[in-house]
């Protein structure tokens, strides 16, 4: 499949190791990716590393972009964002009139520091609802990755994690699905966006498990065979 035939994907506060390690991964699977920021210059300064990063590692380079939030989620088919939970609300805000007909991607995890490791849901149920409720209903709001380790995103092989994917509408999750498998795991249907309560619940869990075991812990679905999704 050629470049050109692919949606531009962008990842607003796409900075941090989580956003940079899918923003690789979909580069290199022919993905046009645009990373998103609050400021031009932070997000030009994760471009950077991110090249450099990948040359340390003989890839060639891709197609990658900086550009503030508005910009990015403008110029993109379909948008993730990946900003701690106490800034979902003022970006979704601000970008609210690029995301019409459009696809967002939301990794929220609403951890309420410093008790990370303790689950607290919001009052709405959880972060996908939140934005599944200010965005409205022309926007397919698909909750994903919540479960997934930074440190593995920046990782160069396949992720040792399966991916839930909860959204209202069958076709936004299948475009999702399809992302989950192009940065290196497997992704399933987990139903409406009101289950995404437990993909995000579940993060504070893997927080105890990393804890106490020293490890970078994810989730995976059993029963099904490699190729089921």
């Amino acid at each position: 499949m050629t470049t050109e035939s692919l949606p531009v994907l962008a990842i607003l506060g796409g900075t941090g190791d989580l956003g940079t390690g899918l923003a690789r991964r979909w580069a290199q699977a022919g993905y046009e990716v645009i990373i998103g920021s609050r400021t031009q210059e932070k997000a030009d300064a994760a471009i950077a590393d991110l090249k450099e990063v990948m040359a340390e590692r003989g890839i060639e380079a891709v197609s990658v972009r900086a550009m503030e939030n508005l910009a990015a989620a403008t110029a993109a088919d379909i948008v993730a964002i990946t900003v701690p939970f106490s800034h979902q609300a003022s970006t979704l805000e601000l970008v609210k009139p690029a995301l019409q007909g459009k696809i967002l991607i939301d990794v929220t995890v609403p951890l309420v520091p410093p008790k990370v490791a303790r689950v607290q849901l919001p009052e709405a149920g959880s972060a996908g609802q939140i934005a599944q409720d200010i965005l409205g209903e022309d926007v397919s709001v698909v909750s994903a990755f919540q479960n997934v380790a930074a440190a593995h995103l920046q990782e160069g092989h396949g992720v040792e994690c399966d991916v839930l994917v909860c959204g209202n509408k069958k076709a936004a999750r299948e475009e999702v699905i399809k992302l989950v498998e192009a940065a290196g795991m497997r992704g399933f249907h987990a139903g409406m966006i009101n289950n995404a309560a437990a993909a995000e619940a579940l993060t504070s869990v893997l927080i105890v498990i990393n804890k106490q075991y020293g490890c970078h812990a994810g989730i995976k679905i059993s029963g099904l065979g490699e190729s089921d999704g």
